[in-house]
């Protein structure tokens, strides 16, 4: 086989692929045991009409087709391989016509293959990044401790009037000229006042309301009002409250610590003392995160890439195939979440699309980085990868490693992953 690079523009290249004459009729010999079971010949049984017959009725042309569908997907990832390029989507094929193609002669094809695009890198080493603070304050770990005793929190009657923060369970229906209008009307609706999920004046005039208590509310609906027949109407709502509800927080004593059933948590110091270090190691976290978001980002803008629209595009529908596949897993369907999210296929394409553009330029910038870095993956590190992949799977680490039996997909990731490192170490803290 002979491979000629031609470079047609800029991420873009042919190759003109020839191979010779007997890989042709090997290729023409895989086409006839194919095609031969699917045709009638009077006095043979199917599959068993001999060659030269077959040629002689049909013709060695009609084997052409076949042949090279089998041919090129065989031969391409070798071409690709010895013009030493890195293909990002789909190649489109062709061949000269039939009339140039025949048994006993080299067949030649052309691939014009959309390919990485090249990077020039621009500043990545001393990028300043602001360090964020990980100390934990007395007054972080007691928003904390509120946080924890609202979700413990319960609803419970009081005989008392309502206040701002408090729910009502009421009937209400509502008129505009002493005539109820559609969706006015609704029966044992919870509402908690302050919510502001009525329109405005509703709530603050259910202040003080007991349970059994009957009210009449006046109100003005707003000018932008979505119901286009209630745009600025006065508007009168009877209301009957049946219940009044408040919110009882349980207090902060070593019982209710106990009531959390935490492990070795047995009291209120105790509690304290374990949210104070789940901050700290939440705010290390975010701390870290913040510097890696930062520098890698910086590093991918500072560079100069072209990327292919075609690359784009494939890395758009693989976003788009695994955030499907993730719902699938759900149960629910990539249609059936469109329609209960109100989205369209186009915008879920246009939102995912600005996420490809922007991790293609991460993994190509830290790609370059790795390269000009001279950054190698050692057999050590390779073999902590697939036994983290045999851990996370389950699965004999001598699968794993027989199902990569190319590893440079793997060997880019931890590249990469080592890039990161390595913007970090060289990053300035301010």
């Amino acid at each position: 086989m002979t491979v000629k690079l031609e470079k047609v523009e800029e991420n873009k290249v042919k190759l003109t692929v020839t191979v010779e004459a007997e890989e042709f009729n090997k290729a023409l010999d895989v086409a006839f045991k194919k095609v031969v079971k699917e045709i009638n010949v009077p006095g043979f049984r199917k599959g068993k009409v001999p060659r030269n017959l077959f040629e002689k009725k049909f013709g060695v042309e009609s084997l052409y087709e076949e042949a090279i569908n089998y041919l090129i997907p065989k031969v391409y990832p070798d071409a690709i391989k010895e013009a030493d390029i890195t293909p990002v989507a789909q190649p489109v094929i062709d061949f000269d016509d039939f009339a140039n193609i025949g048994k006993d002669k080299p067949f030649t094809f052309y691939a014009t293959v959309v390919v990485k695009p090249e990077v020039k890198l621009g500043l990545y080493k001393g990028i300043e990044v602001k360090t964020l603070s990980t100390d934990v304050t007395e007054e972080d770990v007691d928003n904390e401790i509120k946080r924890l005793l609202e979700q413990h929190s319960e609803l419970v009657i009081k005989e008392e009037g309502a206040e701002l923060e408090d729910t009502v369970i009421i009937d209400y229906e509502g008129f505009v000229n002493d005539v109820a209008f559609e969706g006015g009307k609704a029966t044992n609706y919870s509402l908690k006042l302050g919510s502001n999920s009525f329109i405005p004046g509703f709530e603050e005039q259910l202040v003080g309301i007991k349970a059994g208590e009957e009210r009449t509310i006046n109100v003005k609906f707003p000018e932008d009002y979505h119901a286009e027949d209630l745009k600025g109407k006065d508007a009168q709502f009877k209301v009957k409250c049946h219940e009044v509800k408040t919110v009882e927080v349980p207090a902060l004593d070593d019982e209710f610590v106990k009531e959390l059933n935490r492990d070795n948590i047995n009291n209120v110091s105790e509690l304290k003392e374990d949210i104070n270090n789940k901050l700290k190691t939440r705010k290390e976290t975010a701390a870290k995160n913040h510097i890696i978001d930062t520098v890698v980002d910086t590093a991918a803008t500072n560079a100069e890439i072209n990327i292919p629209e075609e690359m784009i595009e494939a890395e758009t529908e693989e976003m788009i195939h695994n955030a499907s596949h993730r719902l699938e897993q759900q149960g629910i369907n990539l249609d059936l979440y469109l329609k209960y999210t109100g989205g369209t296929k186009e915008g879920l394409h246009e939102q995912f699309k600005g996420d490809a553009i922007k991790q293609i330029r991460y993994n190509l910038t830290l790609e370059a980085i790795a390269d000009a870095e001279n950054i190698q993956v050692t057999e050590e590190e390779l073999e902590k990868e697939f036994a983290q992949i045999a851990e996370v799977y389950n699965m004999p680490i001598e699968k794993v490693k027989a199902a990569f039996s190319n590893t440079k997909d793997i060997e880019a990731d931890i590249k990469r992953r080592k890039a990161v490192d390595f913007l970090v170490d060289n990053a300035v803290r301010i």
